[in-house]
């Protein structure tokens, strides 16, 4: 257990008082809220933690250590910064202050639909890093809602924002600047469509029925069963296959943005 230098009667033999700090910026204000210190035992195994000491969630806490290596990780949101710092075992009274800069700012993604923001809970987003140098992508945060503010590290991010249940999906890279917040407007172009396979124009849907979704390419955009499925389709052209009873159907159809569509198949 790793005491606080402010909580016992005084630091105890051979152990020295070290504080914490964390910065928006090397020249900015002090995190007052919402950081996360962790404090690891150095480890011989490189880019490998040590076993966990504490974990502390006051924004500048003061501890006593031991001399030794430390591993300390400060989080903040999605942002964070782990770095080594050394204790030696210099007897003074004024604590050792370690400041951590984290080069972190915020994001706030909204998200429109028709012009107007999207209902709540219609839209989710992913947020991704930059390609890397082998072109791939890491995943930072997924299913996070609209509207809310999240904290990253300065930097390029690629948003991927989804509306519906299937390719309604809007790309864009955001930057992230230290200290500031970033402002994404995320704009959604969608078709509602509803699908029915009937023995005649006009009838009752039949029931059991397999859907399957497909660009002009074959590239499959949605499955699903059922009488009467309804899907959120970005606009343009696709087929649609209808099974039932080991008997297929197909058509071509084409949907522009803010549609709402009836497809009907007649199954003969």
């Amino acid at each position: 257990m790793v005491p606080r230098a402010g909580e016992s009667e005084a630091v105890k033999a051979g152990q020295r008082p070290v504080q914490f700090v964390a910065l928006l910026t090397d020249d900015g204000q002090r995190i007052e809220q919402g950081i996360v210190w962790r404090v690891y035992e150095e480890t011989s195994v490189a880019d490998r933690r040590g076993k966990l000491i504490l974990t502390e969630r006051v924004p500048s806490p003061m501890l006593s250590l031991k001399p030794g290596t430390y591993i300390v990780n400060a989080a903040f949101g999605r942002a964070h910064l782990t770095r080594k710092i050394a204790v030696d075992d210099t007897q003074v009274s004024e604590p050792k202050v370690e400041k951590f800069v984290l080069n972190a700012g915020g994001l706030r993604v909204t998200a429109m639909l028709g012009g107007k923001p999207a209902p709540q809970g219609s839209v989710t987003y992913a947020i991704m890093t930059d390609r890397d140098q082998t072109d791939e992508r890491r995943v930072v945060l997924q299913d996070t809602k609209p509207g809310l503010v999240v904290r990253l590290n300065a930097g390029i991010y690629h948003i991927v924002s989804t509306y519906g249940d299937a390719n309604a999906i809007v790309r864009s890279d955001v930057t992230v600047e230290a200290g500031k917040l970033t402002e994404a407007q995320i704009q959604h172009t969608f078709a509602k469509v509803s699908f029915k396979l009937v023995e005649r124009s006009g009838g009752e849907a039949l029931p059991d029925t397999q859907w399957t979704i497909q660009t002009p390419q074959g590239a499959v955009v949605k499955e699903s069963v059922g009488a009467l499925p309804a899907h959120t389709l970005a606009p343009g052209t696709y087929t649609v296959i209808a099974r039932n009873q080991k008997r297929a159907f197909r058509r071509d159809f084409t949907v522009q943005d803010g549609q709402t569509a009836d497809v009907e198949l007649v199954a003969q």
